[in-house]
């Protein structure tokens, strides 16, 4: 029993040695360090926003004013500031993404712990994942969407009902290969309860998957988000980047006046590919080789 248990401690011991050496290469990334400084660039502005811009309401004598000094990134078909739009259009995005990342990530990683962990579950949990995957996930969003109404609780759920699959997959075939390890019978040798092995070595093992899952859901759930909001189904009582183009669209102004379309764009874009290279960086922090190299 002793064996067993300074073997555990060996695996602990391990896992936190891996993870320094992780961050430590991650930090010599350029582009990865970059990318997490836009990232927390969008989320300062989406905290801040009261601070740095008025709340975009009523109307304005500057209608379809192209970018200038009193106008940053120029002025919509109502005459309201694009760049207050845009700043205040992050924070409700960034909250949606938070939200119903946080939401798909609580499921699918639960879902897929179980399933790798308990054999007699992961048959059922497989039919029902790969039949969730093969459905076409932006006309039920949309179809879910319209039937529940705009709002802001409407667009978390939804975008988490459709995305925890993915994260549920992703997790699962990971987590199927450390329960096979040795250390996990070692584990159960100890007399220690399925909870306790779950928490304790099974969701620390599969944790790197986790994060990259994270940011990806992340950035998925803005681009849902921002769809379903210039289809029409967003919250129509906040500003979001995709109501900034719905808007845009709806007055005729996407066709005649470039930069009503081009910065809450331009924004999203930033968000996802500073999400894409981030997990990109992290992978390749993660690989021994990769470090060695």
């Amino acid at each position: 029993m002793t064996t067993t248990v300074a073997g555990l401690d060996s695996v602990t011991n391990d896992q936190v040695t891996a993870a320094r050496a992780t961050w430590t290469a991650f930090r010599r990334n350029p582009l990865g360090m970059v990318s997490v400084g836009i990232l927390v660039l969008l989320v300062i502005v989406a905290i801040c926003a009261p601070l740095i811009a008025e709340y975009p309401t009523g109307y304005g004598d500057a209608v379809l004013q192209g970018p200038s000094g009193a106008h940053w990134f120029g002025t919509d078909n109502l005459g309201r500031d694009i760049f207050a739009e845009v700043v205040w259009g992050a924070r409700l995005s960034i909250v949606i993404a938070a939200l119903s990342s946080a939401l798909a990530i609580a499921i699918g990683v639960v879902v897929a712990v179980l399933g790798a962990y308990f054999p007699k579950a992961d048959a059922v949990i497989g039919t029902i994942v790969d039949l969730c995957l093969s459905l076409p996930v932006l006309p039920l969003m949309i179809l879910v969407a319209a039937l529940a109404g705009p709002s802001l609780v409407t667009l978390v759920l939804v975008i988490a009902f459709f995305s925890w699959p993915e994260v549920t997959r992703v997790v699962r075939s990971q987590a199927l290969s450390v329960v096979r390890l040795p250390y996990m019978d070692a584990a159960k040798l100890t007399g220690g309860s399925s909870f306790w092995i779950i928490r304790k070595h099974l969701l620390p093992a599969v944790a790197p998957v986790i994060v990259v899952s994270v940011v990806l859901t992340a950035s998925r759930a803005v681009l849902s988000a921002a769809g379903l909001a210039f289809l029409g189904l967003g919250d129509p009582t906040s500003w979001s980047w995709g109501r900034i183009l719905y808007e845009a669209q709806q007055s005729g102004a996407m066709q005649s006046a470039w930069w009503t379309t081009l910065f809450p764009s331009l924004a999203m874009l930033f968000l996802v590919v500073s999400a894409t290279l981030i997990s990109i960086a992290y992978n390749d922090a993660r690989n021994p080789r990769a470090r060695e190299d």
